[in-house]
């Protein structure tokens, strides 16, 4: 083999490196600026928010009208990174790992949970639960027709925020007793969160109010939803 062929063939290796970085370079870059600009795919994988949203549901979260600054509102359905006290009190929003992670999607980097609820709760709104009535908004009964089943603990002042009747939820802010005798009152900058599913959902009424910042997007679309068969036989099935 000659000296020249020997060069030829090392150019050629050299160039197809190359090509194949450049292109994974492109394809990164393209595949951060549409999570971080304007939307990413998400999956459900409980029952927190039905009836409204099914386990194994696949949504559409867009990115577009946090960018624009467009406020949120009551009724929204937002995804979300958990306060730090759902991930064992660590905070994980400047990890490096995690941030490649959520800019990325892909599955070599590590990703923390994200939760999706409800806007219950604006800045500002007080908030007030009745057992087995519902959510009162500044002393009104919030019209709530898409909920699954009314809710079986009250709410009355910010003490009872992690306890619903039970034993205090862990990581919970601890507050002195004046504290804890206030009304629930949404904070600036802060919503208020609750599942669709009341009774069955790991929301603001166990870990109090979240911070605007920690929001990802809204879901704006449920593009692919997967269909239990039916459990009868079709071929006798008889309609009236």
């Amino acid at each position: 083999m000659t000296e020249n062929t020997q060069t030829k063939k090392s150019n050629s290796a050299w160039h197809f490196v190359r090509e194949v970085a450049e292109l994974f370079l492109i394809v990164l870059v393209m595949l951060i600026g549409i999570r971080w600009l304007l939307a990413e795919a998400r999956y459900i994988p409980s029952s927190s928010m039905e009836p409204t949203l099914q386990i194994e549901d696949r949504i559409l979260v867009e990115k577009v009208s946090g960018h624009l600054h467009k406020p949120l509102s009551r009724g929204d359905i937002v995804v979300f990174y958990p306060p730090p006290s759902e991930n064992g009190g660590r905070d994980l929003a400047n990890d490096p790992g995690h941030i490649l992670g959520r800019l990325t999607g892909l599955p070599i980097f590590p990703t923390e949970p994200a939760f999706i609820k409800r806007v219950v709760g604006l800045p500002g709104d007080t908030i007030q639960v009745v057992r087995g009535v519902g959510v009162y908004i500044n002393g009104r009964l919030l019209n709530e027709d898409y909920i699954k089943e009314k809710p079986n603990y009250d709410l009355n002042v910010l003490g009872d925020i992690g306890t619903t009747g039970r034993q205090p939820y862990p990581g919970r802010p601890v507050m002195d007793a004046s504290s804890a005798a206030k009304p629930i009152v949404v904070p600036q900058g802060h919503v208020f969160m609750m599942g669709d599913n009341r009774n069955n959902s790991q929301d603001s009424h166990m870990w109090g109010f979240l911070d605007q910042n920690r929001i990802i997007g809204r879901a704006c679309l449920v593009f692919w939803r997967h269909l239990h068969p039916p459990e009868y036989d079709l071929i006798h099935q008889t309609v009236f």
